[in-house]
């Protein structure tokens, strides 16, 4: 039986395009005609907005987030910054890809403790989760919520800690807590960050795309090699590296959409309050409303009984997801990887997937709607 189409959809991603097709056209056109279908400067072009907004001096598109995060960590695994069996702190609860990038390293994922008002890092019990092999640490800024504050600052400064971050879903998002490099926004803030420009991110591409940032020139010469087959110029391989080079067409794509990033942001934001005043049904537990710093590329709520949730919103029209509903350690690909968890990490992670439930928000996201299913929400028994 074919489901009816929800009253309230989730994410509309042609609509979300839409006001940008025209200067989307015109742009993939340019690169077209300009015979110049690998590199360019599309590309260049990107690379130039992302150093701007997050005051990092360099950065380098790449294929999607989950390569842009294994280049960084390959590089300085190749620099001799980090070797193969050290490890790596992370929020148990994040999306696999965290994971997978740490592991593809050769280096040793350690499932850390979540903060359960924030859902990200909890920043408090960082060093239940040091050892004499910690050597760096990835603050994912899950949800679009920043994870960066003066006690994960001091305590990297403390045990000299690479940090990549994980900004995959946060861009422009801003910690009032200064990073390393004396930068505020998501991105910019650690050693190292990493980008995916997702169809459904934000800021998103139509296809898959990616980007790393850093202060550092060498290791963003290296991502860069890495990222062309090793090579540091034609025919001249110094890396055994691979081929995750960012397509000039989702550059020329995100350049169109990357001035209205703030917009699309504060958009967002506008939904997240809606939810966050109209929503008072005492079963559902809302996230923390922190403001500018927050970008909220997921509006997530908690329910004890979840699903019931998500099947009583479907029955009213009201699209939902879930994200994200098995953690890392529970997929059947970590059955034979030898990581680490601290404390009760995977028990928090795993009441954080049986509980977790997406709301609709983002620019295609009326301001009415958002106060129907807000509506809608407080009637759940």
């Amino acid at each position: 039986m074919k489901m009816a189409k929800a009253k309230y959809t989730f994410l509309d991603l042609a609509e979300i395009n839409a006001p940008y097709m025209t200067e989307i056209e015109a742009a993939v056109s340019r690169v077209i005609t300009s015979g110049r279908y690998i590199g360019g400067g599309e590309c260049e072009r990107l690379e130039r907005g992302l150093q701007s907004m997050t005051g990092a001096e360099y950065a380098v598109g790449v294929s999607n987030g989950l390569d842009a995060l294994r280049l960084i960590l390959r590089a300085w695994v190749d620099r001799g910054d980090l070797k193969k069996g050290d490890e790596v702190i992370v929020a148990a609860n994040t999306y696999i890809a965290s994971v997978l990038a740490i592991l593809d390293a050769g280096l040793r994922p350690v499932l850390a403790p979540v903060d359960m008002a924030t859902l990200n890092l909890d920043t408090s019990r960082i060093e239940e989760s040091i050892t004499s092999r910690t050597r760096g640490i990835m603050p994912v800024h899950l949800y679009g919520r920043v994870c960066w504050d003066a006690r994960l600052k001091a305590i990297v400064e403390r045990y000299g800690l690479l940090v990549i971050e994980d900004n995959a879903q946060a861009i422009g998002s801003r910690s009032d807590t200064p990073g390393l490099y004396g930068t505020s926004v998501s991105g910019g803030l650690g050693h190292a960050g990493a980008f995916s420009f997702y169809p459904t991110k934000n800021l998103g591409a139509l296809g898959d795309a990616g980007a790393v940032v850093t202060h550092d020139g060498d290791l963003a010469a290296r991502v860069r090699a890495l990222s062309n087959y090793g090579s540091d110029r034609r025919y001249h391989n110094i890396y055994v590296g691979a081929n995750c080079r960012l397509d000039p067409m989702q550059a020329a794509v995100l350049n169109v959409k990357m001035p209205y990033v703030e917009r699309e942001n504060g958009r967002r934001r506008v939904i997240a309050g809606i939810y966050d005043r109209i929503i008072s049904n005492k079963a559902i537990a809302k996230p923390m409303l922190t403001g500018e710093d927050m970008v909220w590329h997921q509006y997530v709520v908690r329910c004890a009984e979840r699903d019931r949730l998500q099947e009583y919103l479907r029955d009213a029209g009201v699209a939902t997801d879930i994200h994200y509903a098995v953690p890392p350690h529970r997929q059947p690909c970590m059955a034979r990887v030898d990581f680490r968890a601290v404390g009760d990490a995977l028990e928090q992670a795993e009441a954080i997937g049986g509980s977790v439930l997406s709301l609709p928000i983002s620019s295609c996201t009326a301001e009415a709607e958002a106060e129907e299913i807000a509506a809608i929400i407080n009637g759940f028994v």
